[in-house]
């Protein structure tokens, strides 16, 4: 159901109104900028609840997928897609390093590991209702997983990938056993990494009446403008400080920042490094980037199935090439950490020992002359998919030419450079970027097997290797996925050069949305205004 099939309240059309105004006074980019947060928002106006003043509404802007938008997660790739759903709906859990399983728990209690790693027992709180007043039940855990398994979105599909959901069955009152697929020891790593969302059983369409067990009650939704929120006062556990949450869809990281500094949002997400470097000027602002594990990798990839890709030597002479240091220096103004062409950093599971990749032009133009492609012309195609991302492309095409290489660019409007995913897989050297995942399973989501996403990367050697490592725990399983991410470094077909964090800003007065503990879409469960 769209939001133009409800009834209009009072309150839907205060709501809309300001929404529609304030986004005339920000030049029509901004949509649903109401000012009610300035007025809920006044000192003394609640109890403090040491987090922050209890109460207010923030209003936060994110970069959405315009009238495109949708309320079921399951297909909505964009980052406001999953705040917004988690803002709505109950998670299985959250990536956290510092805890003792590495995740921190949502609507479970734990998850226990059979000691052949071929069963995962998910043991759900006793205490979490929906918001018709219903009580989560492990048929609602299950059926939640099997339509994300059902998903065409990568990072869904990784439960599918692992478990054998036609298997899998509810376990008393409390309860889910998943069977594996393969002895895996990673499992909670995949299962908790913050987008396993439950719904309840037998939802087949995911309405603004859809029942949820977030901490935030959804009261209304406009594709290509934003959602409002009211505070869900029977979430388990620690229910949020705020009252309400806006959340504004922007794309224009400008014109997120604009609404920032003007007191319009509270909170913008994923600002570029020259917009964020003008925040150090405004003490009603302050910057809050998202740290390790949680940074996004930029990566430029070359098909092996095009030629002169499937050389490897021209594959190292294409990560020797790239100036890592200029890149953090001049494109992300020293905000910015080096890569060394392996996804997730910060991770437990990622490769420290490997030696640091140099610039090396001169290597470069000698293993292309070696080669036979000194002088090749490729284009390189990329797109404003995230801050930094054309940037970063522009001076790695100046970095190929001076190893002798006849590289240009091809830009591509926002949004369109994955939106046709089987075309994007055809191009012989693009870029891409990768949000924060474990390194094994990472492989496998988009390496193993000879995937689409794996531009002619198929190695069965190297897939064994990353199934041996995540069905092993401690020395062994850090030794073998080692093994496996050398072959990646020495052999594979994408250079990483650099990890940007989410340059996140938010007002002075704003606090705690980094304890979500899921960085790279924020949440705003422990969220506070004073």
């Amino acid at each position: 159901m769209s939001s133009s099939s409800l009834p209009a309240s009072p309150g839907r059309r205060r709501f809309l109104a300001t929404g529609a105004g304030a986004a005339l006074a920000l030049g029509g980019g901004a949509g649903l900028l109401s000012a009610c947060s300035s007025e809920d928002a006044k000192p003394g106006d609640g109890a403090d609840s040491g987090k922050g003043r209890s109460g207010g509404t923030l209003r936060a802007a994110f970069v959405g997928g315009g009238a495109s938008e949708t309320l079921d997660f399951f297909r909505g790739p964009t980052a406001l897609d999953m705040v917004r759903a988690r803002a709505w709906h109950g998670t299985l859990g959250n990536l956290d390093p510092r805890a003792g399983d590495g995740v921190r728990y949502g609507v479970l209690q734990g998850i226990d590991i059979s000691a052949d790693l071929g069963t995962y027992t998910l043991r759900l709180r006793e205490d979490v209702r929906f918001t018709d007043g219903s009580r989560l039940t492990p048929a609602d855990v299950l059926h939640s997983l099997r339509l994300a398994g059902a998903s065409t979105l990568p990072a869904f599909k990784l439960v599918a990938l692992n478990f054998d959901l036609k298997r899998a069955s509810t376990h008393g009152a409390h309860a889910v056993r998943l069977p594996t697929l393969r002895p895996i020891a990673d499992g909670r790593l995949i299962l908790c990494q913050g987008n396993f969302l439950v719904v309840k059983d037998g939802t087949r369409r995911i309405t603004e009446r859809t029942p949820s067990c977030g901490p935030f009650r959804l009261t209304e939704f406009v594709p290509g403008q934003g959602a409002a929120f009211r505070r869900h006062d029977d979430y388990y556990g620690e229910g949020p400080s705020l009252d309400g949450l806006e959340l504004r869809s922007i794309a224009d990281d400008q014109a997120r920042l604009n609404a920032l500094t003007s007191g319009q949002v509270d909170f913008a997400h994923d600002l570029s490094p020259v917009a964020a470097r003008t925040l150090g000027k405004d003490d009603r602002v302050r910057l809050a980037p998202s740290k390790s594990p949680y940074l996004v990798a930029l990566s430029f990839r070359m098909n092996m199935r095009s030629k002169p890709f499937d050389d490897a030597r021209v594959r190292e002479a294409f990560k020797l090439a790239v100036d890592r240091e200029a890149l953090v220096r001049t494109v992300f103004h020293g905000q910015a950490t080096v890569g060394n062409d392996l996804p997730s950093l910060g991770f437990p599971d990622y490769a420290r020992d490997l030696p640091q990749r140099t610039h090396d032009p001169a290597r470069a133009r000698r293993l292309l002359q070696q080669a036979g492609a000194d002088g090749m012309e490729i284009r390189l195609t990329t797109g404003p998919e995230t801050p930094g991302m054309v940037e970063a492309a522009t001076l790695y095409v100046e970095d190929l030419r001076a190893a002798g290489v006849r590289a240009s660019v091809r830009e591509l409007p926002a949004g369109q450079l994955f939106a046709d995913f089987a075309a994007y897989s055809r191009l012989p050297f693009v870029a891409a970027y990768q949000v924060p995942v474990p390194a094994l399973p990472t492989y496998q989501m988009n390496t193993a097997g000879g995937s689409p996403s794996a531009l002619g990367w198929n190695r069965p050697d190297v897939d064994a290797l990353v199934a041996r490592a995540r069905a092993s725990t401690g020395a062994k399983a850090t030794r073998t996925g080692g093994k496996a991410q050398r072959k990646l470094w020495e052999e594979g077909n994408t250079v990483l050069p650099v990890f940007k964090p989410y340059l996140n800003a938010q007002a002075a007065g704003v606090s705690g949305i980094a304890d979500d503990l899921f960085e790279q879409f924020p949440g705003f469960s422990h969220a506070a205004l004073r």
